[in-house]
């Protein structure tokens, strides 16, 4: 036992900032002086909370959450169930909670809130994420409207046109307009480009009709979310918890799962290179992890896979959750340094051979059986291994997760409505906006061919009539004649004034498109 306590306190203690989650142990025996610790310097090689329902796994993410905020780390977390909103609460006593307490003799808890931000996609109740079409680029939107690679490849070409005429797409409308200029006045146009059917353009526009369905209009448009916002530290020192309720979302996965793809996209481009830095700029958990990649085409996954290898240096940890490890593609899960494995269930073959293949995940443990223990760890319990601050993995310690502070409920609707009244987030973000783009261009720009076309007709029919007239002229003609050639040259010199001006410079941004074609700004 001696062995075992000196083992985990050699392995688990650093010098620099870190956070402890728990307390080890070994054979029902619990080491209330031997603290379970993951330093915050090598936390942006990114984690894995893993585990089935009803282990703890949702409590975990609430205390690693309440640490983080506590060490001055901002952070983002997707809430599916909207229970984890209970954060921004003081925790609530009760004889179970404090049974449970009572098993860490020398543990400092009191019931508190932290600093919250609610943010929604879909009504869920918090300020409005939003981003615009140009900004999630070609590939991410086509993965939202469920398009095929020919009808992906067109969707490119489409933002091709938009960057190279200085169009911005802000909202589904924009994205509407164009597809409709493209399909009539501006074929001749986009033919440098490349051919685009009709049929083509139209499954995309009944694509988006069926977004637009879904309640998708909240999400594209301006402003959108700006990323500094999700990296606040309040008065305190205490890092911002940002939650995005996911409740109504969940009905369109697609949506949500390449919205965070976005959100990591955004950070990659805008963010500097830092290096190795004391601690995390910003820790992402994404919750239910394996909606993010059912279905993601294998081009998107590998771009993925580079931006999780590369937004480390960036100081962003990202954080999967999920049931089981096997969700989460090789090449991401080769990537994560820190497991936290709550237990699993095994009631087929099947899954006492995937258990099998997860136990070969761990570092090896001259304590514990991995395979016979990951089915036997009791709810608040998990195998817990990081990246030390020597660069290895610290050895594979069985923990008893400290409570969470905070409430380990959903909030109440009044609670919230009480939360986003005085969020300034939430009145930022509250309404939209409806900036010049592509809508309004395109809309001036075909109503300028229409009056140009008008014009042409006009002077093909003074010819005409003047061919007649100088068979026998008359005063009265001449006068006619006169006043329909000035104003015949005054539209034309009006319309060509109106289109040839019209260009880059009303929208004043500068446009670079990134991986996944995704605008950084």
């Amino acid at each position: 036992m001696k062995n075992f306590s000196q083992n985990i306190q050699e392995n688990y203690t650093f010098s620099g900032e870190h956070i402890d989650i728990g307390v080890a142990v070994h054979e029902n025996n619990i080491f209330t002086d031997t603290r379970v610790s993951i330093p915050l310097s090598t936390l942006n090689r990114h984690g894995l909370i893993t585990g089935a329902t009803g282990t703890g796994k949702t409590k975990t993410i609430q205390k690693l959450l309440e640490r983080l905020s506590d060490a001055g780390v901002p952070s983002v977390m997707m809430d599916i169930k909207g229970d984890i909103s209970g954060l921004s609460m003081p925790g609530e006593y009760s004889e179970k909670l404090q049974k449970y307490i009572d098993k860490f003799s020398d543990l400092e808890w009191q019931v508190r809130g932290f600093p919250v931000e609610f943010f929604s996609l879909l009504n869920e109740g918090g300020a409005q994420v939003r981003s615009t079409v140009s900004e999630f680029g070609p590939f991410l939107f086509a993965r939202v409207l469920g398009l095929s690679s020919v009808q992906t490849a067109a969707l490119t070409i489409v933002f091709k046109y938009v960057d190279d005429n200085g169009l911005l797409l802000v909202d589904l409308e924009d994205l509407e307009t164009l597809l409709s200029f493209l399909a009539t006045d501006g074929k001749n146009e986009l033919a440098s480009y490349g051919q685009i059917s009709q049929a083509t353009i139209q499954v995309i526009m009944r694509q988006i009709i069926v977004l637009k369905s879904q309640g998708a209009s909240q999400f594209f448009g301006e402003k959108s979310l700006d990323m500094n916002d999700l990296m606040r530290i309040d008065d305190e020192g205490k890092g911002q918890i940002n939650i995005i309720r996911l409740m109504n979302s969940l009905r369109y996965p697609q949506l949500f799962s390449t919205m965070m793809i976005q959100i990591l996209t955004e950070l990659f481009g805008m963010l500097p290179e830092v290096g190795d830095i004391s601690k995390p700029k910003l820790v992402v958990v994404i919750d239910e992890a394996h909606l993010l990649f059912r279905d993601l085409p294998s081009e998107i996954l590998s771009e993925f896979e580079v931006i999780i290898k590369l937004i480390r240096s960036k100081g962003v940890s990202v954080i999967f959750c999920t049931q089981n490890p096997m969700d989460i593609p090789d090449m991401i899960l080769s990537q994560l340094g820190l497991k936290i494995q709550h237990a699993l269930r095994a009631f087929t073959a099947k899954d006492n051979e995937s258990i099998k293949k997860m136990a070969k995940n761990f570092p090896i443990s001259e304590f514990y059986d991995i395979e016979k223990t990951l089915t036997t760890l009791g709810t608040g319990e998990a195998f817990v291994t990081a990246i030390g601050e020597n660069g290895n993995p610290t050895p594979l310690v069985m923990t008893k997760i400290f409570p969470p502070e905070s409430r380990m409920d959903a909030i109440t609707d009044m609670e919230l409505a009480a939360f986003l009244s005085i969020s300034p987030i939430f009145a930022l973000y509250k309404n939209p906006i409806n900036p010049e783009s592509a809508q309004e261009i395109l809309a001036e720009k075909m109503s300028m061919i229409q009056s140009q076309r008008q014009a042409e007709e006009a002077e093909k029919a003074r010819i005409l009539a003047e061919k007649e007239r100088r068979k026998n002229p008359t005063m009265t003609d001449t006068i006619v004649e006169s006043v329909t050639k000035t104003f015949g040259k005054e539209i034309a010199r009006s319309v060509g004034t109106k289109i040839g001006g019209r260009r880059m410079g009303s929208i004043g941004v500068e446009i670079a498109r990134g991986i996944f074609g995704s605008i950084f700004k």
